[in-house]
């Protein structure tokens, strides 16, 4: 994985200049570029629980992601949600989505997490001990799979 520089904020934590740069990247890429049709702008980032990470340079965001407290909607021992995964084109396969992940497990160190992965990058989270479960849906008229990875004892 490359050497770069992580940033964790909370909503209450990030600049004007900040939130547009992740949101840019995510309007980049989930709209304009995979044509999706859900809404973006979910109010999720505002919780307080909410965690941003990214890394940027000066021009802004290249990749970034959203960690949710999600109580209600956890998959077995699971309350934390990865989502939002993103890596603008000029940086995809720099194994930039695998700094992000590794930095967010190190920062939770032993709690169990899930997500919902575009299907055809499942394996990226596999490395990371995510296991899929349930059938195969589509999410955002993208084909994705739920996973899950289990907490560490200890």
């Amino acid at each position: 994985m490359p050497e770069c520089s992580v940033v964790q904020k909370s909503w209450s934590q990030l600049t004007t200049e900040e939130l547009y740069s992740f949101l840019k990247l995510r309007t980049d890429v989930f709209f304009v570029e995979q044509k999706v049709d859900e809404e973006e702008l979910d109010r999720r980032d505002q919780e307080p629980s909410t965690e941003h990470y990214w890394i940027a340079d000066t021009t802004g965001a290249y990749a970034y992601l959203r960690v949710l407290r999600d109580d209600a909607a956890s998959h077995l021992d699971a309350n934390h949600l990865i989502g939002r995964v993103v890596v603008r084109a000029d940086h995809r396969g720099e194994g930039l989505a695998q700094v992000l992940i590794q930095a967010v497990l190190d920062a939770h160190g032993t709690e169990a997490f899930v997500l919902h992965a575009q299907q055809y990058v499942a394996s990226l989270y596999a490395k990371f001990g995510f296991v899929a479960f349930g059938e195969p849906y589509v999410e955002a008229s993208i084909l994705h799979v739920s996973m899950y990875r289990a907490g560490e004892t200890g």
